[in-house]
């Protein structure tokens, strides 16, 4: 991997990360394209390791909320009085939101690394779950704000990260699509999608820290593409934001579907390999 393709993998991925399009889906499609071993742990490695600058700029863009969020709930440990409150109870959320991806991530890492690479896995999924996604708006109530969270709604949108483990299926795109199943409203479901993110991703990526740099790619390209990453993940952090305030999450189905059905073909017609 030189650094333009550090370059490359990074503005795909700050771009990809918090839309719901499957950020692993693409950088997967663009590892291929740029000639990569998809196989190569080292690769995979890459891949998680970047998705660390697009969640420093989450931390970064949501540095007050996290930090009002952080010590409400570190005060709820020892003062009774914070233990009702909305910011001590969120952090709870996170807390437990965040299990059941992380159980997964742990039981499921050879299968994650391994089969679920395969651009098959991916052009399916972002057909299928594009279905989804248009069925979460077409039911969705939108009757219940951020203020009306509950711990059961952080367990079913953190069961839905699991789900986001398949490539192609979209961390973002299950996480918003099981708030608006809930009754959210856009805003909120999509700001809990932000924070669940924060730990899922950040653990992935330490996680598999010693395999990127035990490989051939070098610090340099890993420095490189995740600084690319936070930039452009900051920007795409605050325009999905203000566009989800007035737009359905549809409007990224018939990309999703497009990409995925040419992916399909060219693996069809033996124009791209699968891994």
């Amino acid at each position: 991997m030189d650094y333009l393709d550090a370059v490359v993998l990074g503005i795909v991925e700050g771009l990809t990360e918090f839309l719901p399009v499957s950020s692993t889906g693409h950088l997967t499609i663009a590892e291929k394209a740029l000639g990569l071993d998809l196989d190569d742990p080292a690769v995979t490695a890459y891949t998680a390791v970047i998705q660390m600058g697009a969640i420093l700029a989450v931390v970064v863009y949501f540095a007050r909320d996290i930090a009002r969020i952080a010590t409400a709930w570190v005060r709820g440990l020892y003062d009774a009085q914070w233990r009702g409150h909305r910011d001590h109870r969120m952090g709870w959320y996170v807390i437990v939101g965040s299990i059941p991806v992380g159980v997964a991530g742990l039981l499921g890492k050879d299968l994650i690394k391994g089969d679920l690479r395969s651009l098959w896995v991916v052009g399916v999924a972002l057909v299928v779950w594009s279905a989804v996604m248009w069925l979460a708006e077409r039911v969705a109530t939108q009757d219940r704000t951020e203020k009306q969270l509950s711990l059961q709604d952080a367990v079913i949108v953190g069961m839905a990260q699991v789900v986001s483990l398949v490539p192609g299926i979209s961390r973002s795109g299950a996480t918003i699509s099981a708030g608006l199943f809930l009754g959210l409203d856009r805003v909120a479901a999509t700001r809990l999608s932000f924070f669940l993110s924060i730990p899922a991703l950040l653990a992935a990526g330490i996680y598999e820290l010693p395999d990127a740099f035990d490989g051939s790619l070098g610090a340099g390209p890993m420095v490189v593409g995740t600084a690319v990453a936070f930039v452009v993940a900051y920007a795409s952090v605050a325009w999905l934001l203000k566009f989800v305030a007035s737009h359905t999450i549809a409007w990224f189905v018939p990309y999703r579907v497009v990409v995925g059905v040419a992916l399909l073909v060219l693996l069809t017609t033996g124009a791209m390999s699968a891994t």
